[in-house]
């Protein structure tokens, strides 16, 4: 097993590399994003490391990876005195606190959960820092690492278990799932299913009831917080105030 794991961190170290020709640039400045980011959020990424291409094809998602917003940010802070306000679960590292600079410069997206008291986003909060140092799951790693040479015409519907692979060690991690538990952990829903409750009483004339059927945290992917009905798309620019009429726009000419 250690040997299993020393060569899983290996193969992760390569996996997180970055694929230059493969990189979206951020669409909102690093100050701006830093301005609108808010404890409680999920900041979803577009990756640019090898590992992001299969967890991108699996899911069908522009989104590979997501992490926690812990703090709020300060967008004068330089990187030597920044301080570290978001919790992730990385693939070499494990569950760590990181800046934000890590993500400012990529093509991110700020999902907000809408409702939640400031004490319930705090328990979200420690619920995951509770849990920094755990291992990133190294079975997870092997699994995605077989859909990259070459990718494979997975089914749609395999897709989302094939995610889900993994030991079961609860000190291991992956990123998606770890706030997918912590969510749960407070009683909020991120995509669940809709189903028909019939009534207690088979012979009274009362209505089926609809609850909601929350799936495993496992089988969640960065993705599902931004399809999410219950989490709110938040757009930096447009926070700040953003007015059309002050934008200066220069096309470019035609080329032949």
């Amino acid at each position: 097993m250690i040997v299993l794991d020393g060569i899983g961190q290996r193969l992760a170290r390569f996996l997180s590399k970055p694929r230059h020709d493969r990189v979206h640039f951020t669409t909102s400045q690093p100050a701006t994003l830093a301005r609108a980011l808010q404890p409680g959020d999920v900041l979803l990424v577009e990756g640019s490391s090898r590992i992001s291409v299969a967890i991108k094809y699996l899911t069908q998602s522009t989104w590979s990876h997501a992490a926690l917003c812990i703090a709020t940010p300060d967008p004068l802070a330089d990187e030597a005195h920044e301080p570290v306000v978001l919790l992730e679960a990385d693939l070499s590292h494990g569950v760590q606190l990181v800046p934000l600079s890590k993500y400012a410069s990529l093509h991110t997206r700020i999902c907000r959960p809408v409702g939640l008291t400031p004490a319930e986003i705090n328990r979200v909060i420690q619920f995951t820092v509770a849990r920094v140092g755990y291992r990133y799951d190294v079975k997870h790693i092997w699994d995605l690492a077989r859909y990259l040479w070459p990718t494979p015409p997975v089914p749609a519907r395999f897709r989302r278990r094939l995610l889900a692979l993994g030991s079961g060690d609860p000190t291991r991690a992956i990123c998606s799932a770890l706030l997918a538990e912590a969510y749960q952990n407070v009683g909020y829903p991120i995509l669940p299913t809709a189903r028909l409750l019939p009534p207690v009483d088979p012979d009274a004339s009362a209505d089926y009831q609809e609850a909601l059927h929350i799936r495993h945290h496992s089988l969640f992917t960065p993705r599902d917080f931004d399809v999410s009905p219950y989490f709110a798309i938040i757009k930096p620019t447009l926070t700040q105030g953003f007015d059309p009429h002050r934008i200066r726009l220069i096309a470019d000419p035609l080329t032949e």
